[in-house]
């Protein structure tokens, strides 16, 4: 395993980022409130939130959610290493943040292929000089690059945590998003963890958003059933409360920075904040 306790970004030549198209990252930014997007993607983010007004709430409670599995993770499950796919753009309190504000040791590598995550990806390498922050520039369709890359900083003979948050939907085929997901975690030793959450099909204005979404030219989304959503922990052992809406697992007194704007929403972007009935499953499950 390497050693290295200031990790640098892969050596690659600036990518060029096309701000004439809507981006997932982009848009997921600004509905946190985030400044990481174009008029392009700002335009999509409110056409959509025409359409779906839940969804600034929704991208909150997936921010709120992510930070409570970190932590349990790091404080009570006693993961030191987290494998984060599907990073996107920093806010605040990224996985590496929670994880090694718990415990300063932790080890965290990010996974993604968007060309602004990359130029930020400065942003994510803060670590502690205990602990290690480092970024792959890679997609989810290749997990074996992932892995291999991963290997560099990661002891795979080891727990990680394999954090995957609203990600699986940009995989249009569900058998194929399952495989992926369970290739990922074959690779992973026992006791290792997969913390997980997307979009659930049951809220016509999200499945409407979702299909104008997906016809604005952006890459497509694909909602899934809770059936569908359950079958990523095929295998593992759930802990309680199992596989539910994202705000009902393990719900306690929000502790992120998020900013509320004067409507109670994310600052600069839409009306919304977390909700009992957001649109999302997620879950962990312990690899036996």
């Amino acid at each position: 395993m390497k050693r290295d306790d200031s990790p640098s970004p892969p050596q690659q030549q600036k990518p060029e980022i096309d701000t004439t198209v809507p981006h997932s990252a982009r848009i997921w930014n600004y509905w946190l409130g985030g400044k990481d997007n174009y008029p392009v993607d700002r335009e999509a983010g409110e056409q959509f939130a025409q359409v779906f007004p839940g969804i600034a709430g929704l991208a909150r409670a997936s921010r709120h959610f992510l930070a409570r599995v970190v932590r349990h993770l790091a404080g009570e499950e006693g993961v030191r290493q987290f494998l984060d796919i599907g990073t996107g753009l920093p806010t605040v309190d990224n996985t590496h943040e929670v994880a090694q504000r718990v415990a300063p040791d932790s080890r965290i590598v990010y996974v993604d292929n968007d060309p602004l995550v990359l130029v930020h990806a400065g942003a994510l390498l803060t670590s502690t000089p205990q602990g290690v922050t480092t970024y792959i520039n890679a997609d989810l369709y290749d997990p074996d690059t992932i892995l291999e890359t991963a290997a560099e900083t990661l002891d795979l003979t080891r727990p990680v945590a394999l954090v995957l948050m609203q990600i699986t939907g940009h995989i249009r085929d569900t058998a194929e998003a399952h495989a992926i997901v369970r290739r990922l975690m074959d690779a992973l030793p026992p006791g290792s963890f997969l913390a997980f959450n997307d979009s659930v099909d049951t809220n016509t204005d999200n499945l409407a958003a979702t299909q104008q979404y997906n016809d604005s030219g952006a890459a497509p989304y694909h909602l899934r059933s809770a059936r569908e959503l359950a079958g990523f922990f095929d295998g593992l052992d759930l802990l309680d409360p199992g596989v539910v809406p994202i705000t009902q697992w393990r719900p306690e007194v929000p502790f992120l920075g998020l900013t509320d704007g004067p409507t109670g929403g994310p600052a600069g972007g839409p009306a919304g904040g977390p909700a009992d009935d957001v649109a999302a499953l997620g879950g962990v499950g312990r690899k036996r």
